[in-house]
């Protein structure tokens, strides 16, 4: 059986912290065809108002079979086991099967909103329908110190359609990765072969050669501030059961022992992606292998994600999730502001990120929307399939307020907005 790539409680705990304003260049204007700026956000003020971030609520799971076939079914759902002490997490790397790295499109994502949306019920609007991975990355952009980023943008029907754009170098880069990085990135998918089985009660061993076609995925619907999102993410296993709620939702991770307080704060702040990459989707379980440099498993470490923000707080240089959920809202706004006034729902805009900067939206030329679509068939990078049904669809892009597609569970209702 082969094992699966990676890659609630509220805080009563709230500081009452002044919303920043909105910042743009002074040069910028709705539709500018010249690159319009959002100031970065300064970390160290302090804030008045918290942005309520609503508890996310499981649409429908879908699984990627080892040939890439999506199914809309839970083949690909894997279970908590306990590892064996002392695993070996370079064990199988001659069997890896890697699927190499392409450009981060929407499709998978789309065909489970298509199913969501087809549903009879009432319909919300749906403000931003992005990948879990896209929507961590602008929430932690004011901790981000090294790695810059860029997404490709569309506004249709009111809904912000994120894609990580990757040019043709930066996929050859990641797809020939050294072959010390390759070995590194295999110590976490071998962890999550050494943790997951395909029955619960499976005893501790090797779940399976590592092949990182198959995946299983969740998608969930939440709101920060105002805006209504859909959001979809790989999940590695559940606890025990699986019911259709997010309740026994686990993430799997692993890091380097903790030797001294350097590596103590070098673990800190990656908690703060491990944090977010969970609490988009409403994981409430992260649980961390710790490994020697040469990838033997040391220890385990269990923790829950809504209580991570207070293992960091008040220590020199911690990060804020308050700051990331205030960015994340101003971010937002700051698109909608800019690509208010475009001329055409296909057009697509290019925004960069720089680190301890700020990030920078651009108005795609006809040059550059090609290059976006790449010859396929897509308006932007929306497949045509998808722009057909917006078009032949009397509700747009909207949300039906239901539960799970399988029935294996009865809808829940969403807990009302809530605060970290």
């Amino acid at each position: 059986m082969a094992s699966r790539k990676r890659a609630v409680s509220s805080d009563p705990e709230v500081d009452h912290r002044p919303a920043t304003k909105l910042r743009l260049s002074p040069s910028s204007s709705p539709a500018s065809k010249s690159p319009v700026s959002l100031l970065y956000p300064q970390t160290s003020q302090s804030h008045t108002r918290p942005v309520p971030f609503q508890q996310p609520s499981s649409l429908l799971t879908f699984s990627y079979t080892d040939s890439r076939e999506l199914q809309f079914n839970d083949s690909a759902m894997r279970y908590y086991v306990e590892p064996p002490p002392r695993a070996e997490l370079g064990y199988g790397y001659d069997r890896w099967v890697r699927r190499p790295d392409a450009k981060g499109r929407l499709d998978g994502l789309l065909e489970a909103f298509s199913k969501i949306r087809s549903k009879d019920g009432n319909s919300q609007e749906v403000g931003v329908l992005s990948w879990r991975g896209v929507m961590t990355k602008i929430l932690t952009a004011p901790y981000e110190e090294r790695d810059a980023w860029e997404l490709n943008v569309m506004l249709r029907d009111g809904t912000l359609y994120f894609e990580e754009h990757l040019t043709d170098a930066r996929l050859q880069e990641k797809n020939e990765m050294a072959p010390h990085q390759r070995i590194q990135t295999y110590y976490g998918y071998a962890f999550e072969s050494w943790c997951t089985a395909s029955d619960p009660h499976s005893p501790p061993g090797w779940g399976g050669d590592v092949d990182t076609n198959v995946q299983w995925c969740s998608v969930v619907k939440t709101k920060l501030g105002s805006t209504r999102m859909v959001i979809g993410g790989e999940v590695d296993c559940v606890r025990d059961k699986y019911d259709g709620r997010n309740d026994s939702l686990v993430e799997l991770k692993t890091s380097m022992n903790i030797r001294g307080p350097q590596d103590e704060a070098r673990f800190e702040k990656k908690l703060l992606k491990f944090y977010f990459q969970s609490f988009l989707l409403g994981v409430p379980e992260i649980i961390v292998g710790f490994r020697t440099p040469k990838g033997q498993l040391t220890a385990l470490q269990s923790f829950k994600t809504m209580q991570i923000p207070r293992m960091v707080r008040g220590k020199p240089g911690a990060w804020d999730p308050h700051t990331c959920l205030e960015w994340g809202e101003q971010f937002l706004s700051w698109l909608r502001v800019i690509m208010s006034g475009s001329d055409h729902p296909s057009s697509v805009w290019r925004v960069k990120f720089a680190p301890c900067v700020g990030v920078e939206g651009m108005l795609l030329d006809e040059e550059g929307v090609r290059e976006v679509e790449a010859g396929e068939d897509r308006v932007g990078f929306l497949p045509l399939w998808y722009w057909h049904e917006l078009e032949n669809s009397c509700t747009g892009s909207h949300l039906v307020d239901s539960g799970p597609s399988d029935g294996s569970a009865t809808a829940t209702a969403v807990p009302p907005g809530w605060q970290i």
